[in-house]
């Protein structure tokens, strides 16, 4: 398939700016691949579609504060900086991106915080906008990565910061409740629909949770240039499953229970993870797997996602997994229904 049919247009109003006042009433649009009937319910009823037994599979990714706002030296030219990913411990080294990167030049430093109580100098120019840079610190490390913390902002995506700015409760909700290992850049956001109360119905009617992670990285927005799609190369990103999950999701697979993935990012790792169709094997490394019609799932029997961007990588995905033709019928139908898009949008469910 070409990257030009996976094209649609939104109507500027269906664009998410805040979540929803409660995680978990968003809308839930469910799609039966089997009949192609389409639902129109609340998150808080995915518990009607789970049996004892199932199993989840959650990434419990938690977003790194890597936003930071400071200033270029000399001129005092306002500059955003990207934390993508640590290089160097000891030397402080990290990935990048600065915008405006066209002011930005080799040994050029950067100061951040009060009384400039963070230095950066920009030793490489590795792309049109990323660089590398070295953080002048002398502390330990673990003082300069709170110094970071403090520092930071959540770094909510480039479309909604083109809409407004960062906002306090972005803190909270730009992150699973169930966050814990922290490293990505970017959310898992269909797990962001989930509440403590909606967890705790779902381990009353015993299904079961695994855990997995996979420290989602700025590659998932990043425009798709080629029309073919075998030809796309995704960035690669972290992931851990651990014996444990691996477990679990055999066990269910073996008794006939279903596995939900929540996310495009636990569908990759699952995907990633796989043996011999139907079994995962314990994986700690990297993943640059790219899923595409046609492609056949071997793990997963349900996907909880949300609205994508047009001709990203996660609708691609989603396309793959629902059917090309229903899921172009969803979309166009969640278009009609106003149900809201991208990152704090609605949700929907794949049976």
């Amino acid at each position: 398939m070409k990257l030009s049919q996976f094209r649609y247009t939104l109507p500027k109003d269906l664009f998410a700016e805040k979540p929803s006042k409660h995680r978990d009433e968003a809308r839930l649009m469910v799609v039966h691949r089997k009949t192609g009937e389409l639902e129109h319910k609340l998150f808080k009823d995915l518990i009607d579609y789970v049996d004892e037994g199932d199993v989840m599979v959650l990434n419990n990714t938690k977003v790194f504060p890597a936003l930071l706002y400071g200033e270029k030296e000399k001129t005092g030219a306002k500059i955003t900086v990207f934390l993508l990913r640590e290089l160097n411990r000891e030397s402080r080294l990290w990935d990048v991106i600065v915008d405006p990167a066209r002011k930005i030049r080799i040994g050029n430093k950067l100061y951040f915080g009060h009384n400039d109580s963070l230095i950066a100098e920009v030793i490489d120019n590795t792309t049109s906008r990323g660089r590398t840079v070295r953080f002048l610190y002398d502390g330990s490390h673990e003082e300069f990565i709170a110094l970071i913390k403090s520092l930071g902002h959540t770094p909510l995506p480039e479309e909604l910061l083109r809409l407004r700015n960062v906002l306090p409760e972005d803190a909270e909700r730009y992150q699973t409740i169930y966050a814990k290992n922290e490293g990505a850049v970017a959310a898992p956001t269909a797990g962001l629909h989930f509440s403590r109360e909606l967890m705790k119905r779902i381990e009353i009617k015993d299904v079961k949770v695994a855990e997995v992670t996979l420290h989602a990285g700025l590659g998932n927005f990043k425009p798709i240039e080629v029309e073919d799609l075998t030809k796309h190369r995704m960035d690669s990103e972290e992931m851990y499953i651990d014996e444990t999950a691996c477990d679990l999701i055999n066990e269910a697979k073996n008794t006939g229970k279903r596995i939900c993935a929540v996310g495009t990012t636990s569908m990759k790792v699952l995907e990633t993870a796989v043996t011999i169709p139907g079994k995962v094997r314990p994986y700690s490394g990297w993943t640059n797997k790219f899923i595409y019609p046609p492609y056949d799932f071997s793990i997963a029997d349900m996907m909880v996602t949300n609205f994508h961007p047009s001709m990203s990588s996660m609708f691609i995905m989603v396309s793959a997994f629902a059917g090309y033709d229903l899921i172009m019928k969803a979309y166009q139908t969640a278009i009609k229904e106003k149900y809201k898009f991208f990152t704090y949008g609605d949700a929907m469910l794949i049976l």
